[in-house]
């Protein structure tokens, strides 16, 4: 059980993250430390003394009882009876009708008056994770995943493994086109405070591809050279080698050639059983990675709850049933967990998804026709990406576009064509307890007025979650509006279980932004300057170091999506990186 107490100045922190991420701020890159995240989101000593008190009172007993790091949690080890009994309820398993999957949860419960102001909720609770059952859903046309899909590309490996060679750019992407793209020179730094991590859950690259990787397209990285290893409740993988999936193939082939020398960490969550039974559902989803590598965040261990069964009780610190539950499934604190990370100088960039406005390839409504927000793309504290190409006989010195179909190397019918783009997630969230803002800085003109003002979408659309679907809206007007930047997606060149193959999507995008900003890190701190922590508000404040991508649009849902335009839109954001620009800004910075 986890019992979520209310946190303090929680109001404040969108203004606390600004005033350290606006260029303009005399704050601007003071990041804070975890201890100064605690202490200024710490429950009050009242409402902690309040519930532990009731927790004690109804038979918990304060040897049970764990306090979390954070000091925002109190978790326990309960049985039905004892959990029935406490909250006053009836807790039954609810099964997923399209998926399969089961979750325990109530109707309702019930705390006494005098402590409901000091408990923000608790689980498991009332809430069904990823609850379609709650929803009536429509999946579009099934689809393999991008990077599964085999290329006919042979006839062109000697050709695309002539070092530096940009000819086959437009169907190869190669680690010199990335380059050439986005005018990224050659690494020659590797500072011990600047890295770039990558998160796994329920996937890992293979040894063998990232040497082939190394061979093919980057000899300057040495043979052998591996990312440094954080596991976090995870059993290796080291033994399934030859049954390694492609996403991190895809991250890893892509993301080491443009930082190297710098070294990269895997942050590795999940062991087969989690990966395999939670597949396509992500309950809690980066639960246990923002445990691990956020000291503000929570630590708990529910050691009585181990075992070495890995179908009844993975070896974890906490039992298959919770999944740590530290708050990204709740709404609220989901958001301000990576906002905290944001006050502590971390850049968090999301890949913001493969299937248009259908998330998941899922439409929401009783006709199964809204258009469905993608979590975490859609958390405002994020940097979300979305993927361009190449049109097949342009160059590197030509103009990308929003990924269309049409040209998606692996795209073969027109079936195919509706499930795969990956060049945009919604335009709006639904539910996300923000301000109706779009990082606009205090001193950058909103984008998302100006693209409803300059390119109003063709759709109805409805005003707020409790006005859901109202008068036939397929997309929410209000909120954060995402995705914030692109880059190249399509035709990536990866070697997947030791065999050459074209992967893309926002899994490949989502690395070369990630490797950029961490690239322009090792400049900043080589002059004695803090890293960039949350760059959205300066990217938005300075959209002149981007390629605006004015054309593609996206799909789903039975629509046509967005338009990719002039300025801000939410099929490419602000556009490609361009890194002599971005460079330049924030050499320029404080």
């Amino acid at each position: 059980m986890r019992v979520g107490l209310i946190q303090k100045n929680l109001e404040k922190g969108h203004d606390l993250l600004m005033d350290i991420s606006d260029p303009v701020s005399p704050n601007y890159a003071k990041h804070w430390t975890s201890e100064e995240v605690i202490q200024m989101f710490r429950p009050s000593e009242e409402t902690v003394s309040a519930v532990a008190k009731w927790l004690i009172a109804s038979g918990i007993s304060k040897e049970r009882l764990t306090h979390t790091d954070n000091t925002a949690w109190f978790a326990f080890n309960a049985t039905v009876h004892e959990a029935e009994n406490l909250l006053k309820t009836e807790y039954f398993v609810y099964e997923n009708s399209v998926l399969g999957h089961t979750t325990v949860a109530c109707d309702e419960y019930h705390t006494p008056a005098h402590i409901q102001k000091h408990i923000d909720y608790i689980t498991p609770g009332i809430r069904l994770v990823d609850s379609l059952e709650r929803r009536r859903v429509k999946r579009n046309t099934p689809s393999q995943d991008f990077g599964r899909a085999k290329s006919n590309i042979h006839e062109f490996v000697g050709q695309i493994n002539e070092l530096g060679n940009l000819s086959t750019c437009d169907t190869v992407i190669t680690p010199a086109c990335i380059a050439a793209l986005y005018q990224v020179p050659p690494g020659d730094k590797s500072h011990p405070l600047n890295a770039m991590g990558i998160y796994e859950f329920g996937d890992d690259y293979g040894n063998t591809n990232l040497d082939l990787i190394f061979a093919s397209f980057a000899p300057q990285i040495p043979q052998g050279t591996r990312p440094t290893v954080d596991n976090i409740d995870f059993t290796p993988y080291a033994t399934f080698e030859p049954q390694m999936e492609d996403e991190g193939d895809t991250d890893f082939d892509v993301g080491y050639p443009l930082v190297s020398p710098q070294t990269l960490t895997k942050f590795q969550t999940d062991d087969p059983y989690y990966s395999l039974y939670w597949a396509n559902n992500f309950r809690g989803l980066f639960n246990d990675f923002l445990a691990g590598i956020d000291g503000s965040y929570c630590v708990y261990s529910a050691s009585g709850e181990t075992g070495n069964d890995p179908i009844i009780a993975p070896i974890y610190p906490d039992n298959h049933s919770t999944c740590a539950y530290c708050g990204t499934t709740n709404d609220y604190t989901g958001p301000l967990q990576f906002l905290k990370l944001g006050l502590q100088g971390v850049s968090i960039f999301i890949a913001s998804g493969d299937r248009g406005v259908a998330d998941n390839a899922v439409c929401l409504g009783t006709d199964a026709k809204i258009f469905d927000p993608g979590y975490p793309s859609n958390c405002p504290y994020v940097t979300s990406v979305g993927a361009t190409q190449i049109l097949p006989g342009n160059t590197v010195s030509e103009p990308e576009v929003a990924v269309v179909p049409l040209y998606a190397a692996f795209l073969s019918t027109e079936a195919n064509m509706s499930t795969h783009l990956r060049a945009v997630s919604p335009i709006f969230t639904q539910g996300l307890p923000t301000k109706s803002v779009l990082y606009p800085g205090r001193t950058t003109k909103r984008p998302l007025p100006s693209f409803l003002e300059n390119y109003d979408p063709p759709y109805p659309y409805y005003v707020g979650n409790d006005n859901f679907g109202a008068n036939g809206g397929l997309y929410n007007r209000i909120g954060r509006g995402y995705l914030d930047v692109s880059a190249n997606g399509v035709n990536t060149a990866v070697y997947i279980r030791n065999t050459f193959n074209l992967s893309g999507g926002t899994s490949a995008s989502a690395p070369v932004l990630a490797g950029i900003v961490s690239r322009v890190n090792e400049e900043r701190l080589a002059i004695g300057k803090k890293t960039e922590g949350f760059i959205n508000p300066a990217l938005y404040s300075n959209p002149w170091v981007l390629n605006d991508i004015t054309a593609g649009h996206s799909i789903g849902c039975e629509t046509q999506g967005f338009d990719a335009t002039e300025g801000w839109d939410p099929v490419t954001g602000l556009g490609t990186p361009n890194y002599p620009k971005m460079l330049e800004l924030f050499l320029s910075l404080p």
